[in-house]
């Protein structure tokens, strides 16, 4: 007999409810499947919830693939309709960090500046002071430089001036915050100097042009084109090995200096405080009392002790006596 000719051939179900019931009864085995996770091993739903993943992995994928392509998609067409708002947003944050930028090149090349300064180390090692240029003067035979450190910073009169590449000058007059530099190109310029290779001697003349000359340079053919010249330390007057510059032949057939302090802007110098090979590293030493070393002697020895009181015990007995005259008599 086929079913629908049985006693349930009357009956009608209602689709809705027929899902609802579906519903109702894969959310209680939902519901199962999550209880029994804290169990998972020892649960007899492992099974079907082990199947039920193994589907629900790669249907996901298939389902979830098309949710990112259209994510993708809403990215591209959102970046091309806001390209122009977005390059005008990033225009801005240039133009705010380019001073920035500036700045910081700027403050780089001081920086690099400053270590090559402090990289010169002089024979003697000297102490120096940091000062800049506030001040240009030149005429046709005149180069000479106001610096922004003076008597007050403990800068006298010639003390030599160096740059990040050499020497530069020498310090002619002071004030309290001011001093006047003479370059070496000044015509009243005379610097002692040395070649690096030979080791000849010479002096560095200025004569108003951009490269001094060298004179009596001692030797022949002590001088090549190429030679590193240094300051000699003749005379007290600067330290031995400061650099200056490169020899090279002059139109007029004379030995001419390029200097090195002219690679860059003299505008930032340091002051080395020397005045001759005779000064002291601690002028305060000169005030120190008399005996003050004394303190500093270590305890003698009983040995040491012992001769002292001997020598002394000598001394006493070789000593002559005066005899002393009796009351009342005559001489």
């Amino acid at each position: 007999m086929a079913f629908r000719d049985g006693p349930f051939e009357n009956i009608k179900v209602p689709l809705v409810w027929t899902a609802a019931l579906a519903v109702v009864i894969a959310a209680a085995g939902c519901i199962l499947l999550l209880i029994s996770d804290a169990r998972a091993q020892n649960s007899p739903y492992q099974p079907v919830r082990a199947g039920v993943e193994t589907v629900a992995g790669p249907v996901g994928g298939v389902f979830a693939a098309p949710v990112r392509w259209f994510g993708h998609a809403s990215d591209y067409v959102g970046g091309y309709f806001f390209a122009v708002s977005e390059n005008r947003r990033l225009k801005r944050e240039l133009a705010e960090l380019q001073p920035w930028r500036d700045q910081a090149i700027a403050l780089k090349n001081v920086n690099a500046r400053y270590e090559a300064m402090l990289g010169i180390r002089p024979e003697p090692p000297v102490e120096m002071r940091t000062a800049r240029s506030i001040s240009d003067t030149r005429g046709p035979f005149s180069n000479a430089r106001l610096l922004d450190v003076g008597a007050g910073g403990g800068v006298k009169v010639g003390n030599p001036v160096i740059n990040e590449h050499g020497l530069v000058g020498r310090v002619v007059g002071t004030s309290s915050n001011v001093s006047r530099m003479l370059l070496l190109t000044d015509v009243a310029s005379r610097t002692p100097v040395l070649v690096d290779r030979t080791d000849a001697r010479a002096l560095l003349t200025g004569d108003g042009s951009g490269n001094p000359r060298l004179e009596f340079v001692r030797g022949v053919g002590s001088v090549q084109a190429g030679d590193r010249i240094l300051s000699s330390g003749d005379g007290g007057g600067f330290p031995r090995g400061v650099p200056i510059g490169v020899a090279a032949r002059g139109i007029d057939g004379s030995w001419r200096v390029k200097l090195f302090s002219d690679r860059g802007a003299i505008d930032y110098v340091r002051v080395m405080l020397f005045e001759d090979f005779g000064q002291l590293i601690d002028p305060d030493d000169l005030n120190a009392p008399p005996l003050a070393a004394l303190d500093t002697l270590s305890e003698a020895t009983p040995a040491q002790a012992g001769a002292i009181t001997d020598a002394a015990a000598r001394r006493a007995a070789a000593s002559p006596t005066t005899p002393t005259p009796a009351p009342g008599g005559t001489e």
